[in-house]
């Protein structure tokens, strides 16, 4: 399914994270931005819509698992204050977004959750690529 390999190529950012990109040359200097952020960002927006949509629109084992994956991040990525604000920012904006929109589920709920999903697994496999291997 794939959500499982959103899930998945999330992961591999995760390890990106902890074992090339988040270690690289770009960590080096407190307060610095890595060359990857904006793409981090839109995918906290994107799991944050995630976190909202999917419970909404019926799988209730995921009422975590998307919250759980922005956590990963955070914890591997280990941001400065700044950049863990902007980056639960992102999360909160990409599920206040959808909450204000989806009080149920819609097949225009339900379709964003698949554009969500391939944009979200898109991202991750494009930071695992072009910066896993630092």
């Amino acid at each position: 399914m794939r959500s499982t390999r959103l899930r998945a190529t999330v992961l591999l950012v995760l390890a990106a994270l902890v074992c090339g990109a988040g270690a690289g040359p770009a960590r080096a200097v407190e307060g610095s931005t890595p060359p990857y952020e904006a793409d981090l960002l839109k995918l906290a927006e994107l799991l944050g819509g995630l976190h909202y949509l999917r419970p909404l629109c019926g799988v209730s084992p995921e009422t975590q698992t998307w919250r759980q994956e922005m956590q990963g991040l955070l914890d591997a990525e280990q941001p400065s204050d700044p950049r863990r604000g902007k980056l639960i920012a992102a999360f909160n904006q990409g599920y206040t977004s959808y909450a204000q929109v989806y009080r149920t589920c819609t097949p225009a709920a339900a379709l964003a959750v698949q554009r969500q999903i391939a944009e979200g697994a898109r991202l991750a496999h494009e930071i695992v690529v072009r910066y896993g291997g630092n």
